[in-house]
Formats: C-alpha cells, structure tokens, sequence
C-alpha cells in the first residue's frame, strides 16, 4: 500500500525514459547482473563522489550513452544503442573489466558505505525518514527481541547452572551469566532478531523501489537516493541496536536469576553479587560498540543488495534472502574480530566475581 501511494506521487516510468536515457542507474546496472562496458568505472569513480542530484533537463549527466535494461529474451539492446561509453581508443581496463555478480555487489557494498559516511559528514540527512525509520527498527522490534533474549537466558541457564553446583562454584553462576550476555548472547541475538525482521524488509523495499524504477524518479526530481533512502536506515539502526541490546542484557541476565532460584535454589542475591563482581564499565562499553557495527553492517548490507536488485518479483526475492545470509555472516565474522581485540587478553573476571 505504502508502495502504491509513493508511484502515483512520482512521475511515471514512461516519463523518465522520455526525459532521459542516460540516468546514472543505467550506466551501472544492467539485466545481465553484470558491470559491462564502463560500467565498473562509473562504479569505482562514485566511491570518492556521491550521488548528486541528477536534473537532465539542466543537462547535468554522465557522459556515457548506455540504453535501458532490456526485458526481452535475448537481452539485446535496442538498435542503434550501445552499452559501451563514449571513450577514446578502446576504454580503459575499467571500462572492459566484467567481474562477476558477487564480486560487482561487494563492490556496491563498499560504495553505499562510503557514500554514506560522506553525506552524514556533510550533513545531508534527511530527519523526517531517519525518525520514521528509527521507530520502525527500535520501539517494533522490542517486543520480540525481549522475548527471544529471555528464553535464550533460561536455555543457557539449564545448561550449565547444575554443573556448576555440583563443581562448588554457585559463587560463579551470576559472573558467567553476566559475561556471557555482556560479551556475547545480548549483542549477537539481538543483531541476528534485526537483520531477519529488518534486513529483510529494507532489502525487499528498495528492491521493489528499483525494478519498478521509483529510484530513477527521485533522480529525476532531485532528491538524493542515497540520503532519502539509505542514510536513514543506517542512522537508525547504528541508533537502535545498543538499546535493544541493553534492553536484552537485562532481561536475559533477570530471566536467567530468576530460574536458578525456583529451580535449581541458587539465590539470587548471590547472583547479582557475583555479577556485579565480574562485570566492568569496559564490557558495556564493548557491548554498545559491537552492536552498532553489527546495525551498521546490517543497513548497509542490506540497502546494497536492494538498490542492485534485478529481474522483477523474483529478483526482489532472491535479493532478500541473500541481504539476510550475507549479513548474519558478516555479523560473525565482525562478532569474532571484535571479541579477539578486545577480549583476547582478559581472563581474571570470574577471579574478582569469587574474591
């Protein structure tokens, strides 16, 4: 519905092709799902410039002559158009370079960062989007992040409280809970909740947005892509994801006491003791900084795979699902950097929880 309403505000497709045939998302995008013919140099150059607003009737466009996707079968250009830019003596190797799908998409990952660190920097932020989007990924999110976040603290609580007993260290029950989800549980569940709620409905919402061309539009009327679309969303979950996961820590840390004491009759003041003795300010602090690289990887991650989405409803599909695999690897990759750097040295936490 939100979809309908946005095209009957916008001009129509028929009235950006006749207006223009150069549009910059043409020069890089092609049905093929490849960087062809120049393709890849307009790419690599928009890594140092961003997006500017592309107006054709001032005359403002790219000097490379490229026509639209072709739908047909054959994927063949109309007659008389070329996919090859304007150039002198055959291109650049640039210009002839035709990576591969993923390698192109990776690429576009790199730019949409780059183009958005720029335009923050710069003050382009569009605020009225940013606070919509900031609702959408906090305030609506938290009542499943909550409820996983409990059930994972009970979980992991039956898996180890009774060993502990039997080993003598009730001391160390309520310091390997708080570490547990300070260091890890909280930051990971949460960014894992948000790139599968999230993730996947920024990439099917830009995907939609670009194979029925409404990203051209905004091209045509002037409005930046970049900072009507992407920036926000970025902004809000670097913004929302320390929250969530603080929210998460305490009701995990909580669900988990309150089962070790009416089960297992653990107290919980010895919990929370044992707790507050192996926890620092640096964990928390830790915590927070991992969860905004894991919202920044997931908003990135996933406005690339959309903004690059091809081949109608079932491109739009495909991108979806791979914006969600690719972030949730990603995240770990990152969750696994980040604890070696800041974690790989301690080791007298549980130490200072029994003293």
């Amino acid at each position: 519905m939100e979809t309908a309403s946005f095209s009957r505000v916008l001009p129509s497709a028929a009235f950006v092709r006749r207006t223009s045939t150069r549009l910059p998302h043409e020069a890089l995008f092609a049905s093929s799902g490849q960087l062809s013919g120049g393709r890849f140099s307009i790419l690599a150059s928009r890594i140092y410039k961003p997006f500017s607003a592309t107006r054709p009737w001032q005359g403002r466009l790219l000097s490379h002559r490229c026509c639209l996707p072709d739908q047909s079968a054959n994927n063949s250009p109309p007659p008389g158009l070329s996919l090859q830019p304007e150039s002198e003596g055959g291109g650049s190797f640039l210009s002839r370079w035709n990576p591969p799908a993923p390698i192109w998409r990776g690429l576009t990952v790199l730019v949409v960062a780059g183009q958005v660190i720029w335009r923050s920097l710069a003050g382009k932020i569009h605020w009225r989007n940013t606070l919509q989007q900031l609702e959408r990924v906090g305030p609506r999110s938290v009542g499943v992040c909550l409820l996983t976040s409990a059930f994972v603290g009970m979980a992991f609580t039956i898996q180890f409280v009774r060993e502990f007993i039997r080993l003598g260290l009730t001391r160390s029950v309520g310091g390997v809970l708080a570490l547990a989800f300070s260091r890890e549980l909280s930051p990971v569940i949460t960014s894992i909740i948000i790139a599968g709620r999230v993730g996947s409905a920024f990439a099917a919402e830009l995907g939609t947005m670009q194979v029925s061309e409404q990203t051209d539009t905004l091209r045509v009327l002037g409005a930046n892509p970049v900072d009507y679309l992407v920036t926000p969303r970025v902004i809000a979950c670097c913004v929302a994801l320390p929250i969530l996961t603080l929210l998460c820590f305490t009701v995990g840390l909580a669900s988990s006491t309150l089962l070790a004491d009416a089960v297992y009759g653990v107290s919980a003041n010895i919990i929370l003791d044992s707790a507050k003795g192996a926890l620092r300010s640096r964990d928390i602090i830790v915590a927070l900084i991992k969860s905004q690289v894991f919202g920044a990887i997931i908003a990135v991650v996933s406005c690339s795979w959309g903004v690059t989405t091809l081949g109608g409803a079932k491109g739009v599909g495909e991108s979806t699902t791979s914006a969600v695999v690719i972030s949730l690897v990603s995240i770990f990759i990152a969750d696994f950097a980040l604890s070696y750097c800041f974690f790989q040295g301690a080791g007298d936490s549980l130490k200072h929880a029994m003293g």
